[in-house]
């Protein structure tokens, strides 16, 4: 079916008696950000450095140490206003009146600059930890809608805490004062235990420029994919959460791609925030620099429609069996997805129905547990349509959930 109408979608709710739950690990009702000393949190806030009202997460992921250890958590609050002291940080067990404390990563001096030093981060928006434990974090260049600095992607072995790799999109590659980079998938195809980690692309979306640039780590070359299905749609540009509306002309915001040994062509899936379409790119051709370059990136025979949803979804991810995860706006639920059907609303599943808990899910992850083997869905969500009002800091507005996918799927899309 080439539309997923509401009606359809909302049926499906109601008709489904295997919804699922998820299981509540962080909540804030604004976020608490940590210091080296009380004294100097304190400063910061007097200081206008830190405004415990301004920072809103955006991305969340999770490492877990391959030899055995507690898992680390990683969020995002980009510099879109003042009072954030830092846009990269890590969940700590420190408890604070609205929620658990946050810690600056790798540490403070990597944000302390403020955009005067372009070395450090700047504005972080999403990241991704690959399978080799290198955390690509994204960083915008821009505070408080102004570019300090050039866009860029840093990797951080966690292991080590220290910087492996950077790349800094080349102006060619952006438009300059317009382009937002604001999500990076890393795709590797030689993990470990027996690969490399040489053999790693980068997808980065941009959008408000409304391009996907493609970068191959190895050969250090990158290129750009822009046409008429990187822009967003006029008629999915009114958003509606929670009952309150506003307006986002925004482009590509979620890359995902086939996952390896599925005996099935890869390809690299992506869609528009201000859009309802679903489409995907062969990644044998998303990796070609010769497709893209010549033809300036908009080669458009090459896309495939998908479908369409009827309403607008974020961050996605796809699992290592090939199951695909968004939460949709309108009714809000999350969506799953066999990758190896079409993509129909006779397949497309509501798992988890919650009208409070998932109010615009801007940060997704498929995290593999060493321990077993076995995948997790991790979610954050952050009231987007709050930030065009004002916050209620009474209220819980920000969630880290998380479930096993295999409890996600089964009876629904196995």
């Amino acid at each position: 079916m080439y539309y997923l109408l509401l009606i359809t979608l909302i049926s499906a709710i109601l008709g489904a008696s295997s919804i699922k739950q998820l299981d509540k690990v962080f909540e804030w009702r604004n976020l608490e950000f940590g210091f080296s000393s009380e004294s100097e949190r304190n400063a910061a806030i007097r200081n206008g450095i830190y405004n415990p009202d301004t920072p809103v997460p955006y991305d969340i992921d999770v490492y877990y140490p391959p030899k055995g250890g507690a898992p680390r958590h990683f969020i995002t609050t980009p510099r879109d206003e003042e009072g954030v002291p830092y846009s990269l940080s890590y969940v700590t067990k420190v408890q604070r009146k609205n929620g658990s404390e946050l810690q600056p990563y790798p540490s403070y001096d990597w944000h302390s600059s403020k955009g005067k030093d372009c070395d450090g981060l700047t504005s972080a928006f999403r990241m991704h930890i690959d399978p080799c434990g290198r955390m690509w974090v994204v960083d915008t260049g821009f505070i408080e809608c102004q570019q300090r600095c050039p866009p860029q992607v840093v990797a951080i072995d966690l292991a080590t805490n220290k910087l492996v790799h950077r790349f800094r999109i080349p102006e060619s590659l952006t438009k300059v004062n317009v382009s937002s980079f604001v999500t990076v998938l890393a795709d590797v195809s030689d993990p470990p235990p027996h690969g490399s980690c040489k053999q790693t692309f980068l997808y980065l979306c941009d959008i408000l420029g409304f391009g996907i640039v493609v970068y191959d780590v190895d050969k250090r070359d990158s290129w750009r994919i822009e046409n008429k299905y990187t822009r967003p749609n006029p008629n999915f540009k009114k958003f509606t959460i929670a009952g309150e509306s506003f307006e986002l002309f925004d482009g590509p915001v979620s890359v995902s791609v086939t996952p390896p040994g599925l005996g099935v062509k890869r390809n690299l899936f992506f869609h528009t925030l201000a859009n309802d379409l679903e489409t995907y790119i062969p990644l044998d051709i998303v990796n070609n620099p010769s497709k893209w370059k010549h033809q300036h990136g908009r080669s458009q025979q090459s896309v495939k429609e998908l479908g369409r949803r009827g309403v607008q979804c974020a961050a996605s991810a796809i699992s290592k069996d090939g199951f695909w995860f968004c939460v949709y706006m309108k009714p809000i639920a999350l969506y799953g997805w066999n990758i190896r059907k079409p993509y129909a609303s006779s397949n497309v599943k509501a798992l988890v129905v919650n009208n409070e808990t998932l109010q615009f899910v801007s940060g997704m992850k498929v995290v593999r547990r060493p321990s077993d083997g076995r995948e997790e869905l991790w979610m954050l969500s952050n009231r987007i349509q709050k930030s065009f009002g004002k916050r209620n800091y009474k209220e819980i507005n920000y969630r880290v959930q998380r479930s096993d996918i295999d409890y996600l799927i089964l009876g629904q899309l196995t």
